[in-house]
């Protein structure tokens, strides 16, 4: 993305840097997180950011071997923002002073949640907008505290266990606040970010539109004349992908679409009319339901099931593949997130809470190379650029859908009993929220059906069906999430149409556990 002008965002390890990302990109303005390790000054010089923001993180600058930015990155000559332990290691390193947590001579202290910043008695150009009501809400999260600035720096604000909340040298462009105005509980959080990008110069160049034609051009001088395979889900990031890779290199794409029988009510059919009917995209419908259930038979532990479905979707998909003459390259539907992952702060890969499906291993088994048209987004960009491409909002807004698919929410053995009534339920649900006017505010939803057969009466008689657990829940990214506070009318309205509308279930719950500790999926 040389063409774009660029920030630069060295992580510390902040649970929270994808968030200051998200907030950079909201502003049109072209960003990258690059762990601290990697960040030499050959880096700097081939990134040449426009400006840089030190992240957040858990460490404490007064370790030895704590982590650092290169000393070269305060000779660039542009602005910079520290937040948290980026401004700490700024102080650190520009000649002030951090120290631990306790009180010392007056000094500040630990400072966990929510605080109040006062203002002092001149103006910062990065707090325009804010303390228009004297204060303004923040949130901390730090044990180490500034206990002296730097030379050059002065106090801009102060909270009441952090005299040095902001701090500034206006002359060198240097920035740093003790808060996080990336999180949510920083309300005005998003002015700081504005005015730092307007302060550096930032024009707000990158945009969707932008964004796609220079994929475009990026598709076609990677793929020349060579034919590309996608592995096609149905789902939002496979499916731009492939639209794009489409008005890219045309008739050079054939989509591999592998149906495992485990997709929601008229899904298979759904897919195939929009990209081999509307879009006229060359496609394979691998119907292979019968290998899929056939393996799935008998099998009740949710990893089990996982790592099932995945080889098998690689057998599947290499066994059509390899109908397809010449191809040399394998699109896959790839976000910035998973690349942030893949190169995470620590170095190595975080606990493995569940496996995830996708096409894993597929380049090097085959052959081939990789084509990642949306590595640098974020889901809400990926959105952005399906409207861009035209596909439509219908299908643009869609929830969330797993690899898996219903697999993993018929806990316990799958049978196609089972799923087929878990479709129907499913079905009844969606279409009660999307006429309550609430699938928008929804995250994600769907029904659960449980290995728990429970007693009913229905009419004059006794029925000894399935119990479901209606799932529904908001968040921003699907790191964290609450359940959705539906009305009880609504609930009670729609175990209603459930019951009396789908054979087989004769008892439903709603679902009201958050992530953490909850996942949002039931397997």
């Amino acid at each position: 993305m040389t063409q774009h002008q660029h920030l630069l965002i060295i992580d510390f390890g902040s649970q929270v840097t994808q968030l200051i990302a998200r907030r950079l990109r909201e502003l049109n303005v072209y960003c990258e997180i690059h762990p601290y390790q990697n960040v030499t000054d050959a880096f700097l010089a081939e990134f040449a950011p426009k400006a840089v923001i030190f992240s957040g993180g858990p460490d404490s600058v007064t370790r030895d071997g704590s982590p650092r930015p290169p000393e070269s990155v305060y000779k660039l000559g542009v602005p910079i923002l520290g937040i948290c332990y980026g401004q700490q290691v700024m102080m650190q390193q520009l000649g002030g002073m951090v120290e631990g947590g306790k009180i010392t001579g007056g000094g500040g202290t630990a400072e966990f949640g929510r605080a109040f910043v006062t203002p002092a008695d001149k103006p910062l150009a990065i707090l325009d907008g804010w303390f228009s009501e004297g204060r303004e809400q923040v949130w901390m999260s730090h044990g180490d505290h500034v206990s002296r600035l730097a030379p050059g720096f002065e106090v801009f604000g102060t909270s009441p266990n952090a005299p040095y909340a902001i701090t500034a040298d206006t002359e060198r462009n240097f920035f740093a606040v003790q808060f996080h105005p990336e999180v949510h509980h920083t309300p005005n959080g998003k002015k700081v970010y504005e005015n730092f990008v307007k302060l550096a110069g930032f024009t707000g160049d990158w945009t969707m539109g932008a964004y796609k034609d220079d994929a475009i051009a990026r598709i076609r001088e990677q793929v020349g004349d060579k034919k590309v395979i996608c592995g096609l889900s149905g789902g939002v990031d496979s499916s731009v992908a492939a639209v794009l890779i489409h008005e890219a290199i045309g008739d050079q794409l054939t989509c591999v679409f592998v149906d495992h029988g485990l997709l929601r009510l008229n899904e298979a059919d759904e897919v195939v009319s929009m990209f081999r009917d509307h879009y006229n995209i060359p496609l394979i419908h691998a119907d292979e339901t019968e290998l899929f259930l056939g393996e799935l038979d008998g099998v009740s532990d949710p990893e089990t099931k996982r790592k099932i479905i995945g080889r098998l979707f690689i057998d599947v998909f290499q066994k059509h593949a390899n109908e397809i003459e010449g191809a040399e390259f394998l699109a896959q539907g790839t976000l910035y997130p998973d690349v942030i992952e893949s190169v995470s702060f620590s170095g190595g890969p975080s606990v493995t809470i569940k496996s995830h499906h996708n096409v894993g291993g597929l380049p090097e088994k085959m052959g081939l190379k990789l084509v990642e048209p949306l590595r640098e987004l974020f889901k809400d960009e990926v959105r952005a650029l399906g409207r861009e491409l035209g596909l439509p909002d219908s299908f643009i807004g869609r929830h969330p859908f797993p690899g898996p698919g219903l697999a993993i929410r018929c806990p316990g053995e799958i049978t196609r009993e089972k799923l087929e009534i878990l479709r129907k339920a499913d079905a009844v649900y969606i279409d009660q929220i999307r006429k309550h006017g609430l699938y928008d505010d929804i995250w994600q939803a769907f029904v659960a059906i449980l290995p728990v057969r429970t007693v009913g009466v229905m009419g004059d008689g006794r029925t000894y069906d399935y119990a479901c657990a209606l799932r529904a829940v908001t968040s921003v990214d699907g790191m964290t999430a609450d359940y959705f506070p539906f009305s009880h009318d609504f609930l009670g309205e729609t175990a209603t149409r459930i019951i009396n509308e789908v054979q087989g279930i004769n008892r439903v719950t709603y679902d009201i556990t958050s992530k953490p500790p909850g996942t949002i999926e039931w397997e």
